[in-house]
């Protein structure tokens, strides 16, 4: 699970193609959740898996043709989870608003414990439509008119160079690996104390 676990730490981080050269003017920031969930709902048919968090929210996930241990994935199966969300900003001005994006799928071998990671990555240059120094948030829009807002870190180099108007690159990837935890006796909630 460590591994598992590990792996998607560092394939969101490495997913950035530009990094070693944004070093100079951008920065990485990460962001990390880990949790236990419980699948709900199992439709096989369908390849759909619906999750229960801890806080009782849920989320359908479609589990791709290649998870080849789905078979062992029942209702009340539960998983530990961790996303990993990272986010590069590269201050380059010039050039014209476009859009990338890619995804690596990595599962567990045949007869294994089921899960994987999955790690999407997408590098847009957008051009800046909002800007507020103070907060360093900025608002972009991208080749297909969306608009992204997000927090630029402190570390960004040139964050009070950049006016409304340039163009921007930022490289947004997300991990999120799941490995089920052997079923067994249920865990009981720790006592509080007075």
């Amino acid at each position: 699970m460590k591994k598992i676990l590990a792996a998607a730490t560092a394939v969101a981080i490495l997913a950035f193609p530009f990094a070693a050269g944004a070093q100079e003017r951008g920065a990485v920031v990460v962001g990390q959740t880990e949790a236990v969930v419980k699948v709900v709902n199992l439709d096989r048919q369908a390849r759909t898996v619906t999750f229960q968090g801890p806080r009782g929210n849920r989320v359908i996930m479609k589990v791709p043709k290649e998870a080849q241990n789905f078979d062992q994935v029942k209702v009340g199966s539960t998983f530990k989870v961790k996303y990993v969300e990272a986010v590069a900003v590269a201050l380059q001005r010039g050039g014209t608003a476009s859009a990338s994006a890619n995804q690596t799928v990595r599962l567990a071998p045949k007869g294994g414990t089921p899960g994987g990671v999955v790690v999407n990555t997408a590098q847009i240059s957008a051009t800046v439509e909002a800007i507020d120094y103070a907060s360093r948030e900025v608002a972009v829009k991208g080749p297909r008119g969306n608009v992204l807002a997000f927090r630029v870190a402190d570390s960004v180099q040139g964050f009070s160079d950049i006016d409304i108007g340039d163009t921007v690159t930022v490289v947004y990837s997300e991990a999120l690996a799941m490995e089920m935890l052997p079923s067994g006796p249920k865990a009981r909630p720790t006592p509080k104390k007075d």
